[in-house]
Formats: C-alpha cells, structure tokens, sequence
C-alpha cells in the first residue's frame, strides 16, 4: 500500500471513528434528553438509563441531581396541595382558634345568647351543672372553647348565682375552664314577658309557617324592649375601654339590641346570626313593632342567616318596610349613613373526625341493646323538643301509615321518640306535649304488639344517650314543618362513623339544601314519608354506605369550626362607616 493510500485509509478511519463517536454521543445525549424529558413530566425515569462515564458522565450526574431536586419539589409541591385540600375542607378547634386570633388581631369577642351553656340548679340538696338542650349551645360553645372571650346569658337555673362572683360571672367549661360566662339575673316578669310572651308567642310563631298565630302584647313587647336595654348595659361594660371588640349577637330574642350597643359604640364589629326562618314580607307585616325590630337590627355590621332564601326574604322585608337603600348585587342594605351585610352561613355540628377503627363493633353493640330494650327488629328514632314546628304528630302518623301498609311488621318496628320538654310555661306548648302523648297511646293501642310502634321518651338526655340510638338506628326521621337548619340532622350523619343509616329529611328544614344524599320528603304527606320509610328499611347496603359517605362529607367539611370561622372572617373584613357598601 502506498503511502498515499495509506493516508487515505487512516483519514476515512478517523473520518469513521469521529462519525461512530458523534452517532453515540448523540445517541448518549438522546438518552440524557428523553431521561430529563420524562423526569420533567414526573414519568419514570431510572438513573440507571443515564451514561455513566464517558464525556457525557458529569452532564449525566448533574442531570440526575436536578432530576432528584424537581422530583422533591414537585412531592413537596403536591403535599401543600392536599395540605391546603384538606384545610380548606377541614376546620378544627385549633384552626378555629389560629384563625380567630389572626382575624381579631386582639379584638376581645363577646358572644350575646338567652341560652347559657351551663345552668346550676339545686337537686336534692345539693348544686349540679346542666347542659341545657340547644342547637344554638351546640353550634356555638366550640368557638368559645377553642377561642376563649365572654358569653353573655340569662342565668334562669335556681342555683347560677350561688357559684358565681357579684357581677355573675365565672369561668366554664366546670371541668376545665376556657371562657368566661356572664350571667343577667332579670327581675320574674320581664324574663316571662321577653322570653315566653314576645319570643316565644309573638316571634317564634310569626317566622316558622307552622299554623299557629302569634301573640302580640304591648306589656310583652315593654319587657322585651327592657331586658334587650339590660343586655345593652351588660355588653358595653364588658368591652368598656377595649378597642374595636366583636360582639356576635344570637337570634331572635335581641333584635334591639344591635342597635342599642351601636348608637353608644360605633367602633364595635356587631353580627346578629338569625337561628330561624325569616318569614316573607307579608308574614312579617302582621308584627305591630316592624319598623322598631329592623332599626335594630340594622344596628349590625353583619347579619346571618342559614340559607340564600331567608336572606332574600329579609331583603324584601326591609324593602317593603324601611326608607333605605338595599343593594341586591352586594347583599346589603345602607341605612342612616351605615350599611349591613347580608349572608348565609349554614350551621353546623362540632365533626372534624373520620371514621373510627370499632365503629362497626361499637354501633352492633349499640343496636343489640337498643334491639333488647324495645323488643323490635328495626328502629327508627326521632330527636326533638316538643315543639309544634318539628312535625312529631306528622311522624307518628307516617308510622301509622307504613303499619297499614305493611301490617306483618306491626309489633316489630319502633320509633324511639325522644322528646325533650320545652317552654311548659307556655299553654300552646303544654297542650301539644298532651296530644304527642295522646297520639302515640293510640297508634300503641291500634298496633299492640311484642314491640310498640311509638316508644316516646320525655325527658332530657345527655348528647351520649342520643348518640347510642342514632348508631343503633335504622334510619332517623326529620319531619320539621318549617326549620332554619335543624342540627339533628347532622348530628345523626356526624354519629355513623360507620357509614351506614338512612337520613329522612323534611325539605322544610335548612339542612335539606346542603344534605342531599338523604330521603327528602314532605312532611305533610304521609304516603310519601311512609314510603320513605320502607325505602330506607329496604335500602341495599351496597347504596346506604355511599349515601352516608357522602352525608358525611358534606358535613365535615362544613363543620361549625368553619361556620364560625366564615362569621369571624366576614365581620372582621367589613368596614365600619358609611362607606360600608363601597366594599368590593
């Protein structure tokens, strides 16, 4: 070979050599490439894909270090989404009290309810704490418990003034304190006049469409208008001295009160949350004082109710009522220089937990002494005061009706109704309590049995004793005629923590709106509730589960950790002033 030929062949062999090298450094860069490609889409991708030595090594290595840091931040990155998830979902006692101390920034809080948490009273000769039974108790003590501050209540147990000090106040819960609670002693007949008389027989009726007719009284109306000026003197020296507090003021027994705390401190934030239905313009016209009670509520920078509707209801009613300015697109109404805002914050129950590992030992063990004790195969149970707007004369007569239907479960079935007395000072109040008692000795006598069909229990029980029945039963009726929200409802989803039963709702109560995996019926028609009722006896386990896990859900998510945290959040954001409407 020549010398040229053999130039010529060293020439096309580095030619070749270089080519080979660039086709697999090319190759090798591929591979680097596609390997960044998938770690960037966060595909896998093996390190062991990568060229471990050569020119591209040190690239490779650098490649994976990058690879590792995206694969850590995007993990990163995903857990604060679930975390924010499951914050947004979830409100706790501790959020609660973050939030709250956050909003306030050191705003002292009062809360203004008729209701106090704990009552004294003297039994045999000796002083025990009670609980009185209360939505409006169970929707509010958790944020006092979680976010400290003073309620406000009329001390009616024949005990409250002995464990108190000379203001009346005292530190509660009694097992481990946590707020500070004032009680008002109210001379005998405003109490009776305010509570019974204008409440209870002019207001009560007026707003639940329950055919009963309200009372109205001018000597009631004083009364009211006295102890809601006593109220008034109690809130100002509590928050003497304190700037901005936030004051959230509880239903309707203080309608003048928000005006009353208002016209001496404007610098105080002032919720008014409405507990009950807010009747439509018509209804609310029957009331003599109409144009007293909006005054005063217009007192507040913002006022609540349960549901979109009852806003709206409340809306029209000032309209029709009141010179002032309503503003549908911001919900709000500008009066006398000042605005209030208008919302809806459904309430809730205290149910931030998951199911527990012994739920389903717990509720067998439950539903076998429940079983025992009423000598029945199937159980439904109803949770009420013995109020004329729960509809507990409906239920008893659906009962009826699913007897008739289905004769061969007579002496089998039962619905333990629980029913709480209430307002016995009042005659409308006796009178329905002797014809529940009447109604279910009927239908008791008509189906006699090894079971009875109507087990009614009149007496108060504690939140456990209630619980053992909503695991035992079957299903729970709600059959409320007219109800803001009705927490009964909840409080037998938040019990299932074994995710079985059967809601019956009335579509009447508030809580329909949110609870919509329940049997929703109309209260008023007995075909269709005792067939609601079979449904739910009938209803396949592989359908009960889904539908209570849902139920569930809906109300952890929107527990009263969070319901108080909107109010807090809400009135902490308005601008107090005239200036109120321009908010955007």
């Amino acid at each position: 070979m020549t010398p040229g030929e053999i130039d010529a062949t060293a020439a096309l062999g580095a030619l070749g050599a270089t080519l080979a090298a660039r086709l697999l450094l090319a190759r090798r860069a591929r591979l680097v490439a596609d390997w960044l490609r998938r770690a960037r889409r966060g595909e896998p991708a093996h390190n062991g894909e990568l060229p471990g030595r050569g020119i591209l090594a040190g690239i490779a290595h650098e490649a994976a270090a990058i690879a590792r840091d995206l694969a850590d931040a995007r993990e990163t990155a995903e857990q604060e989404a679930r975390l924010r998830r499951l914050g947004d979902s979830l409100w706790t006692p501790e959020r609660l009290r973050d939030h709250v101390r956050s909003a306030l920034s050191g705003r002292p809080l009062v809360v203004v309810a008729n209701r106090e948490p704990y009552r004294h009273a003297r039994r045999g000769g000796r002083v025990v704490v009670e609980t009185p039974a209360s939505g409006l108790v169970t929707g509010l003590e958790p944020l006092l418990r979680a976010c400290g501050g003073t309620w406000i209540a009329h001390g009616d147990g024949n005990a409250d003034f002995e464990t108190t000090d000379e203001a009346g106040r005292l530190r509660v819960p009694p097992e481990r304190p946590q707020y500070l609670l004032r009680r008002l002693r109210l001379p005998e007949d405003d109490a009776r006049g305010f509570y019974e008389g204008f409440s209870n027989e002019g207001l009560w009726p007026l707003c639940h469409i329950a055919h009963t007719r309200p009372t109205f009284r001018a000597s009631d109306w004083a009364a009211y208008r006295r102890v809601n000026e006593a109220f008034a003197e109690a809130v100002l020296s509590e928050i003497e001295g304190r700037e901005e507090p936030c004051v959230l003021v509880q239903d309707y027994h203080f309608t003048l009160l928000p005006g009353l705390i208002k016209r001496r401190r404007p610098d105080a934030r002032l919720a008014l949350f409405w507990h009950i239905p807010w009747p439509n313009p018509e209804a609310f016209g029957i009331c003599p004082w109409q144009k007293e009670i909006l005054d005063g509520l217009l007192g507040a920078d913002l006022i609540g109710f349960h549901t979109q509707y009852h806003c709206n209801n409340f809306l029209d009613t000032v309209d029709r009522f009141l010179e002032a300015r309503v503003d549908r697109a911001r919900f709000a109404v500008e009066r006398g220089g000042r605005a209030t805002i208008v919302r809806p914050f459904p309430i809730s129950v205290d149910f931030s937990g998951t199911a527990s590992p012994d739920a389903a030992a717990r509720v067998r063990a439950d539903r076998l002494s429940v079983l025992a004790e009423t000598k029945a195969d199937a159980v439904l149970v109803g949770v009420d005061r013995l109020d004329y707007t729960k509809g507990i004369l409906e239920r008893f007569r659906a009962v009826e009706r699913f007897l008739e239907r289905r004769p061969a479960l007579a002496g089998r079935l039962t619905l333990v109704q629980i029913g709480a007395p209430s307002r016995g000072g009042l005659a409308d109040y006796r009178d329905f309590a002797d014809r529940v008692r009447a109604e279910a000795a009927r239908i008791n006598a008509r189906f006699a049995g090894i079971a009875a069909p109507i087990s009614l229990r009149t007496r108060h029980h504690s939140h456990d004793e209630i619980a053992r029945y909503y695991r035992a039963a079957d299903a729970c009726l709600v059959t409320s005629l007219h109800d803001g929200m009705n927490l009964v409802a909840k409080e037998f989803v938040a019990a299932r923590d074994d995710e079985d039963g059967v809601l019956i709702l009335s579509r009447f109560a508030g809580a329909a709106r949110e609870l919509r995996d329940a049997l929703i019926v109309n209260p008023y028609d007995l075909d269709e509730v005792a067939g609601a009722i079979e449904t739910a006896l009938t209803m396949p386990q592989i359908e009960r589960a889904p539908r209570m896990a849902r139920l569930r859900l809906q109300v952890r998510e929107n527990n009263v950790y969070r319901w108080a945290a909107d109010q807090i959040s809400e009135l902490s954001a308005v601008r107090l002033g005239a200036r109120a409407l321009a908010r955007p």
